[in-house]
């Protein structure tokens, strides 16, 4: 079976990719720290914390998370001199410690990055609450505050019907596995669309949808029959206001067989 990954050959948006576990990056709001993720049920993603402009703090200054509701802290994975990453034992917050020399502007200017973990049981789209962020001194004295934005992602959808590299019917059944409750939209795409402006396709066909079923099953046929010949389907889940792609499928439709599938990938 023959699959590509490159999900934008049906112009699906790049905010969809987040919801494959893919980490969003750092944004500053003025004076105020701030970061955001994304991270699937049951997996673990990168906060990374960034946007201090203050005053220049010296050894012992100290940036804490504290993990949001149901998260939890497992790491903190800079690896840079004269910081100390520290996780609390329960996992709920975890720190980095300046201990460099005085006069340095130890927090201005980069990002921190802490690992956290999400349970199985988020359900998609939701914002966990209670994420926050402090900065103080080596004597306690906050000198900046601020949130950091964690949202459970979608798992991605697979399509495992049709069968790539065969020769199809014009109305195949397509179908996959989902998140259950997801909304699934099925897209074609004519091989011979190689996009403008060096941007990638344009947006595919909707060619029919589905909802998944409680134990995550799809399935759907298209409402009008597919172009003889080679092509791409590639469906896309949302759910609760997040989205997911799955893997896209080179199929031919009529004579063309596996000669037609290969002449897809080229």
């Amino acid at each position: 079976m023959s699959r590509s990954r490159n999900t934008a050959a049906l112009g699906i948006a790049a905010t969809a990719l987040a919801a494959l576990g893919v980490m969003a990056p750092a944004s500053a709001h003025g004076r105020e720290l701030w970061g955001d993720v994304t991270v699937l049920p049951g997996r673990e993603g990168i906060v990374e914390i960034a946007g201090y402009e203050g005053d220049a703090l010296g050894a012992g200054s100290r940036l804490t998370l504290t993990a949001p509701e149901g998260a939890e802290v497992t790491e903190t994975p800079l690896r840079a001199q004269d910081y100390r990453g520290r996780v609390d034992a329960d996992g709920d917050s975890a720190s980095y410690t300046w201990s460099g020399p005085a006069g340095a502007r130890p927090w201005q200017g980069r990002s921190f990055p802490f690992v956290l973990a999400v349970p199985a049981d988020a359900v998609p789209g939701t914002r966990l609450a209670g994420c926050a962020v402090r900065l103080t001194d080596a004597r306690g004295t906050r000198k900046d505050r601020g949130t950091c934005a964690v949202t459970v992602g979608l798992p991605e959808p697979t399509l495992t019907r049709p069968a790539s590299g065969v020769a199809l019917a014009a109305r195949p059944v397509t179908g996959g596995t989902a998140y259950p409750g997801a909304q699934i939209t099925v897209r074609y795409e004519d091989t011979k669309d190689a996009g403008v402006t060096g941007q990638g396709p344009e947006p595919g066909t909707e060619v029919c949808t589905a909802t998944a079923g409680r134990d995550g099953s799809w399935a759907c046929v298209p409402a009008t029959a597919l172009p003889a010949g080679p092509g791409r389907l590639q469906a896309t889940a949302t759910f609760n206001g997040v989205a997911a792609v799955s893997e896209q499928i080179y199929v031919a439709v009529g004579g063309a067989g596996r000669h037609g599938s290969r002449q897809g990938l080229a």
